[in-house]
């Protein structure tokens, strides 16, 4: 074990998203990209898929707990909505924040895998995309799956999120 794997580092951060896969009876599809899949652009040129089949993780301070927004690559988040759709205050959240509450840097923060269980909320949009494929805990790796099974390994709800 490296020291960033004992620190939960990279290494940590990729091997808690594949732990909670096969936790939640998912097949472990994480795959690295050495080009680096940070933005969801970089991420959708790097599994040759659209931009819109990415789901990103956009976190928001709820207070002292993360609330993470999984939305469509293609989209951007309206906070006001998120906040409405989870019934609490949302502020914005910093990368040094981000990193030591959900154990992901940002440009790698997955929707599972968490150092401690944050809100989530789905946006809607990545129901009709299959498949579509999620940071799997650092920059350059993704993971693969259906909107039914981020649904169920989430148990997040479904939210209108997009900012129009």
């Amino acid at each position: 074990m490296s020291v960033s794997d004992a620190a939960g580092g990279e290494g940590g951060s990729v091997e808690r998203v594949r732990a909670a896969l096969l936790a939640a009876g998912h097949d472990d599809t994480v795959a690295v990209f050495p080009a680096g899949t940070r933005t969801a652009a970089d991420a959708a040129a790097a599994v040759g898929c659209d931009v819109a089949q990415i789901a990103k993780s956009i976190v928001f301070r709820a207070g002292s707990r993360a609330a993470v927004i999984i939305t469509s690559g293609a989209n951007r988040v309206d906070p006001a909505l998120a906040a409405a759709a989870l019934g609490v205050s949302l502020t914005r959240a910093d990368a040094t924040w981000v990193r030591g509450v959900t154990g992901f840097a940002v440009g790698g923060v997955s929707p599972i895998g968490h150092l401690s269980p944050p809100l989530l909320l789905l946006d809607e949009d990545l129901l009709a995309l299959d498949p579509i494929w999620a940071a799997g805990g650092s920059p350059s790796h993704v993971f693969r799956t259906s909107p039914a099974e981020l649904l169920r390994i989430t148990g997040a709800p479904v939210g209108r999120v997009k900012l129009v």
